[in-house]
């Protein structure tokens, strides 16, 4: 029998297995005692950000901060129910989660875990489209116990749930080469533009082939980020790139964009593009990108939502969400390493205005001090890490079409 004509059982989710929240009870939440241990500790936007397993968290509990909630075992499926309605991954590791997130675990005899997380999924819509609130969207547990799940016998899961991983664990061995090259170019900015231990630092030629004895190494000037090398110069930001140059003027405007909004773009990440008429596109599709341009969110900078742009598309668009950094005096494999590193991430945070949705204008970027290094070191950087970056999207860009046609799979393989 086919997968696709399957007989199907119409059920709760907590008759396929145990279903609940999770636990977050000390207030404050944001008690700093609670924080900076030993557990993982997974919240709606790692959730969101996550493929099919949750590994990777921005925030960890301490031993006070476990008390206070549970810990879960690997194979519970998470199901976010506010702020981000019904994005879903499966625990790869222990973890806490808080009450904004539902906990499910597969009664092993009746549900495949991956499935029940793919069903979800063709459901979504449906499930935000009941959460919409006046204040912040919420899915209640309640709310969630009301769907109905067509589910085929387990054999006829697990066979679905294999075609649809197949495609996830494509897309997982690629996020972790994505991973390696993040890491290895980030390194290397490290190496050089931090710790300044850059070719020729000690005084040797940058070639390696030393100056002969009594080289020495090259010294340390004050400037505005602190001491640098001797003749590298602190400028900026405005002065080596261009924030926002181009924006689609209506009269001018191309019958067809490619476009990206800000839910779309995560840390490094562009995870959808759509391709739409003008005419149909929402008015804050104006933002034009071009290849080697760096787009920051300006709302929320703390969630660090940023993206390289290497794909070579015409009339690609952003939301005017984004500020759009053209570089101009550096290569953009710099440019992209200098704007998100921590330091650069805090500097916006600081300089965010509003109680709600805290937010940075172009000035803000513009007036940002960056350091600019000599330019045969810079393109001796670009070289290396423009290499990494460029088979970075190609991984992604990669990932991108494992999604669509996984996608595509999804309704017609859970459909009842």
């Amino acid at each position: 029998m086919s997968v696709l004509t399957a007989p199907r059982k119409v059920t709760r989710l907590d008759d396929l297995g145990f279903v609940g929240r999770g636990k977050s009870r000390h207030r404050p939440r944001n008690d700093s005692s609670l924080y900076g241990g030993d557990y993982p500790f997974f919240q709606t936007g790692d959730v969101k950000a996550a493929n099919l397993y949750l590994t990777e968290y921005t925030q960890t509990y301490s031993e006070a901060g476990l008390a206070q909630s549970k810990m879960w075992e690997p194979g519970t499926l998470c199901i976010t129910i506010a702020a981000n309605i019904a994005e879903t991954a499966i625990l790869g590791i222990p973890g806490c989660f808080p009450d904004s997130v539902v906990g499910f675990i597969a009664n092993p005899e009746k549900a495949d875990v991956r499935f029940i997380k793919y069903y979800i999924d063709t459901i979504k819509l449906r499930m935000q489209n009941i959460s919409h609130g006046a204040t912040q969207d919420n899915l209640s547990l309640d709310k969630l116990l009301t769907f109905d799940f067509a589910v085929p016998d387990l054999p006829t899961q697990r066979r679905i749930a294999g075609i649809l991983s197949a495609y996830d664990d494509l897309i997982e061995n690629n996020l972790r080469r994505i991973r390696i090259l993040e890491e290895m170019a980030q390194s290397l900015y490290r190496e050089w533009f931090v710790h300044f231990r850059f070719p020729g630092h000690d005084g040797s030629s940058p070639s390696g082939r030393g100056k002969g004895e009594g080289a020495k190494p090259i010294p340390l000037v004050d400037s505005p980020l602190g001491p640098i090398p001797e003749e590298w110069e602190v400028k900026k930001l405005g002065d080596i790139a261009a924030v926002n140059a181009e924006t689609i003027r209506p009269k001018d405007a191309p019958d067809e964009i490619t476009y990206i909004d800000i839910a779309s773009v995560s840390t490094g990440s562009v995870d959808n593009v759509e391709p739409m008429l003008f005419a149909d596109a929402p008015s804050r599709a104006r933002r034009i990108v071009r290849h080697g341009d760096v787009i920051w969110s300006t709302v929320r900078p703390n969630r660090r939502s940023f993206a390289l742009i290497l794909d070579p598309v015409d009339d690609l668009v952003v939301s005017t969400g984004f500020a759009v950094l053209s570089p101009r005096a550096v290569p953009s494999s710099y440019l992209y390493q200098a704007v998100t590193t921590d330091d650069f991430t805090s500097y916006l945070v600081n300089h965010a205005t509003g109680a709600a949705y805290p937010a940075v204008n172009a000035s803000i970027f513009e007036a940002a001090d960056l350091l600019v290094p000599p330019g045969n070191l810079l393109e001796r950087f670009d070289s290396v890490v423009g290499r990494c970056l460029s088979l970075r999207a190609s991984f992604q860009r990669r990932n991108q079409v494992l999604r669509q046609t996984r996608d595509l799979l999804l309704p017609k393989l859970l459909s009842a």
